[in-house]
């Protein structure tokens, strides 16, 4: 659900009153959780990315990957942790882990980045940040992996023009 902060005040008892407008009809919700202790978060609204920009990112890496070598999936993940978002909790913190060295990771989840190795009570662990899946990113992340992915194609001489883009070269052109 979308809306807009529109007043701020504060009643009798020192608490502070958040008037918000809103983009579709909560009457139902309203009465359903009027007398109830809420959760309630409050953030900027982003654009989630959009399926054409994930279209275009996945032809970019296919491209990659046929002039790289090797999968697209490792083209993919080489792509994310190099200029993909880090995972944030409710809270805004990044998100983590630590395992023990002798498990494979790649198991687990694809998108994550060792930053330290440590050893507690003799034994090894490695630390890891995660990122973003690309489905879970919105318009300014994908914007940034889409960026970096062109940036790449680009060093390696591959051509990064999307579809609608060479539709309009060859309308321009053909006014020449």
């Amino acid at each position: 659900m979308t809306g807009r902060l529109v007043d701020l005040s504060f009643g009798m008892n020192k608490k502070q009153r958040v008037t918000i407008e809103i983009d579709r009809d909560f009457r139902e919700d309203f009465d359903r959780l009027r007398d109830t202790e809420l959760d309630v978060e409050i953030k900027k609204h982003r654009n989630r990315r959009s399926l054409s920009a994930n279209a275009y990112f996945h032809v970019l890496v296919n491209k990659i990957a046929a002039v790289r070598g090797g999968g697209e999936d490792s083209v993919k993940e080489w792509l994310v942790l190099e200029y993909g978002a880090l995972a944030k909790d409710k809270d805004g913190m990044t998100v983590g882990f630590k395992l023990p060295a002798s498990v494979d990771v790649s198991t687990i989840y694809p998108y994550v980045k060792c930053f330290d190795s440590r050893e507690e009570n003799g034994k090894l662990f490695r630390c890891y940040l995660v990122y973003k899946q690309t489905h879970l990113m919105d318009s300014k992340e994908m914007a940034r992996l889409i960026d970096g992915a062109i940036e790449t194609a680009r060093e390696m001489g591959i051509e990064t023009d999307t579809p609608e883009q060479m539709a309009r070269y060859k309308e321009l052109w053909s006014k020449i």
